[in-house]
């Protein structure tokens, strides 16, 4: 059974910081790329951060500078450091896990919510 599951959401000011993990079961984690997506109320997904098997990584340009992604293929667990949060990042998060030619997987969601 593959399970993703993400922790590390939670209420943080503007300015601050939050790192979410997502650790991943079930699969071959190093064979697979992984993304962070977020979802606006009444709005579709968007993908934030993306990480390949090999670690190059990509990022939506709202996020640039700001959010980090990583993997850990030891611990299966993939994270996103976000940075100087703002309003605007008020949002469900969602862990993916892709690989060529077969169904992705996500994460049940975690929220963080920016509010002064």
């Amino acid at each position: 059974q593959v399970q993703l599951v993400e922790s590390g959401g939670g209420f943080v000011q503007p300015g601050g910081s939050l790192t979410l993990s997502c650790a991943v079961s079930g699969i071959v984690f190093r064979l697979y790329r992984f993304a962070w997506y977020r979802q606006f109320p009444g709005r579709e997904r968007e993908r934030v951060a993306h990480i390949s098997q090999d670690g190059t990584t990509t990022y939506a340009d709202s996020v640039k500078g700001r959010f980090t992604i990583s993997r850990d293929n030891a611990k299966n667990t993939v994270y996103l450091q976000m940075t100087n949060l703002k309003l605007e990042d008020t949002a469900v998060y969602y862990c993916y896990a892709g690989h060529y030619g077969r169904d992705p997987y996500w994460g049940q969601g975690t929220q963080v919510t920016v509010s002064s």
